[in-house]
């Protein structure tokens, strides 16, 4: 496989050559699920150094964009993992001490914007999703944990509803370091029937298509969280914590 590669070109070879298979992937030139040369042919084509090769396919893995075959050294060309690539932000994010207060302004972005497009956009299994996350939500009304769990399906339940990848992309990063300090609020303040409340709200703006509705009943209760961090004494200008379980 001949690759583009430039001698004069400033980048480190393994760069080019990373970001010339990218390309070739991108462009759809190599499939998910096709093999590629092994490591030795591609330097030997391409006249460079194995190690070179190696590099370059390294970084490729890391981007989710090669993969291994099970018990075999062979490569193959995979479709990233969304989800997973997304949630690699969560380290980076902590390590950098981005406050609560950040994370809190960043949901407060995403999911509104969620609501309005999961009202234009939803669908009957959508609404039935949600209809099943808020009866189980009135059944645990006693159960603050549960109620967490409940609370990061529903807003999931409505990204999906939104049928927009990249919200459900930029989204799993923040939900994963918003939540540990929901549980905390959960714990330490009576919160249940203003969340159910906000919760049903948001679900009959969007089973109406009233978008307008929607994204106003998520921001109050995106809002309405805030003041219940503040109620709990909690400090929202601290740095984030690394979510239980986390591999960033």
């Amino acid at each position: 496989m001949k690759l583009d590669l430039n001698p004069d070109n400033d980048l480190p070879v393994f760069r080019q050559v990373a970001l010339a298979l990218q390309k070739k992937i991108l462009s759809g030139e190599l499939e998910p699920g096709q093999r590629l040369p092994a490591e030795t042919a591609l330097a030997n084509e391409n006249s460079i150094h194995r190690s070179t090769v190696r590099e370059a396919i390294r970084s490729l893995e890391q981007q989710g964009l090669l993969f291994r075959e099970e018990g075999q050294r062979k490569l193959c060309v995979s479709r990233p993992d969304t989800q997973e690539l997304s949630r690699r932000l969560v380290t980076p994010l902590v390590m950098n001490g981005v406050t609560f207060e950040e994370v809190w302004e960043a949901i407060r972005a995403l999911d509104p914007v969620a609501a309005e497009a999961a009202s234009k956009r939803r669908s009957a299994d959508s609404i039935r999703a949600l209809e099943d996350n808020i009866a189980q939500t009135r059944d645990e009304m006693n159960n603050p944990d549960a109620l967490v769990k409940l609370d990061i399906e529903f807003h999931e339940l409505i990204a999906m509803a939104a049928n927009n990848r990249v919200i459900q992309a930029l989204r799993l990063p923040i939900s994963d370091l918003f939540y540990p300090s929901f549980q905390t609020v959960m714990n330490n303040l009576d919160a249940a029937d203003r969340m159910l409340t906000a919760h049903e709200k948001i679900l009959q703006a969007i089973k109406w298509g009233d978008a307008e509705e929607a994204k106003e009943w998520m921001i109050k209760h995106l809002n309405d969280f805030r003041k219940g961090y503040e109620l709990a004494r909690l400090d929202i200008t601290k740095p984030a914590a690394m979510p239980h379980g986390a591999i960033g």
